[in-house]
């Protein structure tokens, strides 16, 4: 069977899964206390910090669960919004291990998480209130100026266009967010295609191994309306996850 396919389900795969877990608590932890002095004193190593315990998840997934990640195309560096299918936890974690300054857009109450909402803000993460509807889409263009106006700048910041998980050749409607964004800024969308779910589902366990794939596509070019600017998103997103899709064995689901 091709490495780029999942494997066969086992009875091992849940008490791996919960075995990772836990080991992903752990570090959360120890990383969480060991950084903070440092970003405490110089709040620039917040993504240094990042950097580190998004090795140790990853390559925890690899030891402990046999998934390992393929990077297909060119990571952005500069500032710029990074717009990506979601499928799980892994393509959260791939995300932001190959993009040198990430940030996310997030719900409010993630960054009110113990430890690692903490740092989340310290690496610039743009909190959303949905609930206030218009004026969270203004609260996020504020919050990227205010970033880009810092000297090391925004950096990548990453969006969900869906708003959430979907399963593997699975759908939603796309939100205008990053048009919106892109219109308002002027920065370039680099749209990125996953194959996650197959492999790591979106209730996160049981977990299979194999090789899923990020793929970055091309950056898409700012649209005279936000609806076509969206309409190239979904259509580039979309048939590049379909194909990583078909690649893994998986089939998209039919209507």
């Amino acid at each position: 069977m091709s490495l780029y396919h999942p494997r066969k389900a086992s009875v091992l795969d849940w008490p791996l899964a919960v075995i990772y877990y836990l080991y992903a608590a752990l570090v959360t932890l120890v990383l969480g206390l060991w950084g903070l002095p440092q970003v405490l004193v110089r709040p620039e190593r917040a993504q240094r910090v990042a950097s580190v315990w998004l090795g140790q998840m990853l390559g925890a997934a690899r030891l402990i669960l046999g998934v390992r990640v393929e990077y297909r195309g060119t990571p952005p560096v500069g500032d710029c919004i990074v717009a990506s299918k979601h499928q799980s936890f892994l393509d959260i974690l791939a995300l932001a291990r190959a993009c040198p300054r990430r940030a996310f857009v997030m719900k409010r109450e993630v960054l009110r998480v113990p430890i690692m909402g903490w740092f989340a803000r310290k690496v610039g993460c743009i909190p959303i209130d949905r609930a206030r509807g218009k004026e969270a889409m203004k609260q996020i263009i504020s919050g990227i100026e205010i970033a880009r106006a810092r000297p090391e700048g925004l950096g990548q910041l990453i969006i969900y266009p869906e708003g959430t998980r979907t399963r593997p050749g699975h759908k939603l409607p796309y939100k205008h967010g990053a048009a919106l964004i892109q219109r308002a800024t002027g920065l370039p969308v680099h749209p990125v295609a996953v194959n996650c779910g197959l492999f790591w589902p979106k209730r996160g366990i049981p977990i299979r191994g194999g090789t899923t794939v990020i793929e970055f596509l091309p950056p898409l070019p700012a649209g005279p309306r936000a609806d076509e600017v969206m309409e190239a998103l979904e259509a580039s997103i979309e048939s590049a996850s379909d194909r990583l899709l078909a690649e893994a064995g998986g089939v998209r689901p039919a209507g």
